[in-house]
């Protein structure tokens, strides 16, 4: 069974910084691609950005491309995002996924809010 478990949410100030992890069960991790989604208030999901199985691809969003990379540790099962200079608009939740894009897993999502 897939078990996608996000942690790391909460409130943050515009250009502090906050670390999502994700611990992942039920599935072979280090061969998967994995990837991180948002969905903000009224609004559709949205991908963040993604990570192939060996960490040598990741793709992000032009929204947070700069800000926000992306790692993952096969060891330890984990998928995380670091938010640097978080902005209003990122105020959303984040759900790791399993895949590419918007995965066809998805975890129950972690709430950042961004304000000040």
């Amino acid at each position: 069974q897939v078990q996608l478990v996000e942690s790391g949410g909460g409130l943050v100030e515009p250009g502090g910084s906050l670390r999502l992890s994700c611990a992942a069960s039920g599935f072979t991790f280090h061969n998967t691609p994995m990837s991180w989604v948002r969905q903000a208030p009224g609004k559709g999901l949205e991908l963040v950005s993604e990570i192939n199985s060996g960490s040598s691809i990741g793709n992000y969003a032009s929204s947070v491309k700069g800000r926000f990379p992306i790692s993952r540790d096969n060891a330890k099962n984990t998928v995380s995002l670091q938010m640097n200079s978080p902005k209003l608009e990122d105020t959303a939740v984040y759900y790791c996924a399993r895949g590419w894009g918007l995965g066809d897993s998805r975890g129950q999502g972690t709430q950042v809010t961004v304000s000040s």
